[in-house]
């Protein structure tokens, strides 16, 4: 049964990867906005129902790493070291997602045509600022598991905001210089500068507070 259950669950993977990917690559080939969830599904070999059942909106067909994103920062809070803080666990993590050049990392050559999909498509850019908000309250909760703090306490969220609003800072100037022009390399050795100091100064603010 476990063998079979683990079968199972492999192959719903595979095919949620194989649409993802199908997905993707259409929406960078032709615009996010003309391609239809129908054409994804011809392509992928499945039925459109089938990608509604993995991928209940069609923007997420694109920003299909989110829940893999919550899964890493959920394990990270939850299975730090005995002595480490929260935000040390996450500044650790999106640290070292960005030297292994980890997808979710945030830069690698060829991002630049995924950022364009996503500045083309208003659809995109307004489920993405949704999946900023869903992350911060993610982030929220798990701060205040790991303080055992109650409803009344603001700390968690003003933490999580504040990560948010760092990482966001850090990413969006990284953009920025790459489409100007400046080498992949050199943004990505500055990226992990500046993002060591800015979520620093995250863990310095919250605990001034």
């Amino acid at each position: 049964m476990t063998e079979s259950m683990g079968l199972r669950e492999r192959k719903k993977r595979q095919t949620r990867s194989l649409i993802s990917d199908v997905a993707s690559h259409l929406f960078m080939q032709r615009g996010f906005d003309n391609v239809t969830v129908a054409e994804v599904a011809e392509a992928a070999g499945v039925s459109a129902k089938t990608v509604f059942n993995y991928f209940p909106r069609k923007e997420d067909l694109f920003l299909d790493r989110y829940p893999e994103a919550v899964e890493l920062v959920t394990r990270a809070v939850r299975e730090r070291a005995e002595g480490e803080s929260p935000l040390a666990a996450l500044r650790r993590l999106f640290l070292g997602m960005l030297r292994e050049g980890h997808p979710l990392g945030g830069i690698a050559p060829g991002y630049e045509v995924f950022w364009q999909v996503i500045l083309d498509s208003p659809a995109l850019r307004a489920r993405a600022r949704e999946l900023a908000e869903e992350f911060e309250g993610v982030l929220a909760g798990l701060f205040a598991e790991a303080a055992g703090s109650d409803r009344a306490d603001p700390a968690p969220r003003l933490a999580a905001a504040l990560v948010v609003a760092a990482y966001r800072a850090v990413y969006l100037t990284s953009i920025d210089r790459i489409r100007a022009g400046e080498p992949m390399q050199d943004v990505i050795a500055d990226r992990a500068v500046q993002l060591d100091r800015a979520l620093r100064a995250v863990e310095h603010a919250v605990a001034a507070f």
